[in-house]
C-alpha cells in the first residue's frame, strides 16, 4: 500500500506538471490554425509584388550596390554628418522661423493689400513692352537722356530755381481774366517809369542773356 500511495503521488505531480502542457500546447494550435491563414495571404501577396519586379531585379546589380557601398564608406558618413547637422539646423531654427515666418506673412499679406505687387506685375510689363519696342541702342541712348535731364531737374531744385519757378506760376494769378487793352507807343514810353515795369524788364534782359549758348 505504501509503493502504491507513493506512485499516485507521483502520477498527480505528473499530471500537475503536463497539464499546463498540454494547456500551452492546445493555446498554440490555435494561435497556428488563426495565423496560418494570415501567413498564406502574406506570402501570396508578397509573391506576387516580387513578381512585378523579377523581370528588373538582377543579383548583379544588387552586387554592385553592395561595393559602391563599401566603397564609399566614407561618403556615407559625411553624408550623414551632414544630414545630422541640417537636423540639428532645423531644430535650433524652429523656434525662430515660428516668430519670422508669421511675421513676413503678414508683411507680404499688407503688401498686397496695398497693391505693391500689382504695381510691380504692371512695371514688369511695361519693360516688356519697352524691350520689344526700342533696340538695345535705342534704350542706352534714353538712359544718356534721362541721366541729363535727371542733372536738369537736380538744377532746379536750386533755392533760386525753385523762387524763380513759384514766381513765374503766379503770374497768371496777378494778371487775372480781366480783358487786356492795346497800349500805344506813348503809353509803352510811359510805363517805363514804373518800377515793376523796370525789374521786369531786367529779368527779361536777364534770361535773355542766360539763354544765349555758352561759348
Amino acid at each position: 500500500m505504501k509503493k502504491e500511495d507513493e506512485i499516485l503521488e507521483r502520477l498527480e505531480r505528473l499530471e500537475a506538471l503536463v497539464t499546463p502542457m498540454a494547456e500551452s500546447a492546445r493555446s498554440m494550435n490555435e494561435f497556428k490554425e488563426e495565423l496560418t491563414p494570415r501567413v498564406n495571404e502574406m506570402v501570396r501577396h508578397v509573391i506576387l509584388e516580387l513578381a512585378e519586379i523579377d523581370s528588373e531585379f538582377q543579383l548583379s546589380d544588387l552586387t554592385g550596390l553592395g561595393k559602391n557601398m563599401l566603397r564609399n564608406v566614407k561618403n556615407l558618413n559625411y553624408a550623414l554628418n551632414q544630414l545630422k547637422n541640417a537636423i540639428d539646423f532645423v531644430d535650433t531654427a524652429e523656434p525662430l522661423m515660428k516668430v519670422t515666418v508669421p511675421y513676413y506673412i503678414s508683411r507680404l499679406d499688407e503688401l498686397e493689400q496695398k497693391g505693391v505687387f500689382d504695381l510691380l506685375r504692371i512695371g514688369g510689363g511695361t519693360l516688356e513692352r519697352i524691350a520689344e519696342t526700342f533696340s538695345k541702342e535705342e534704350l542706352e541712348e534714353m538712359a544718356g537722356t534721362m541721366v541729363n535731364m535727371l542733372g536738369a531737374v537736380q538744377k532746379l531744385g536750386s533755392p533760386e530755381a525753385t523762387r524763380f519757378i513759384e514766381h513765374m506760376a503766379s503770374i497768371p494769378c496777378k494778371v487775372g481774366d480781366c480783358d487786356v487793352e492795346a497800349v500805344g507807343f506813348t503809353d509803352l514810353l510811359r510805363s517805363l517809369g514804373d518800377e515793376d515795369v523796370k525789374k521786369g524788364l531786367a529779368v527779361l534782359l536777364r534770361l535773355t542773356k542766360a539763354m544765349a549758348p555758352d561759348k
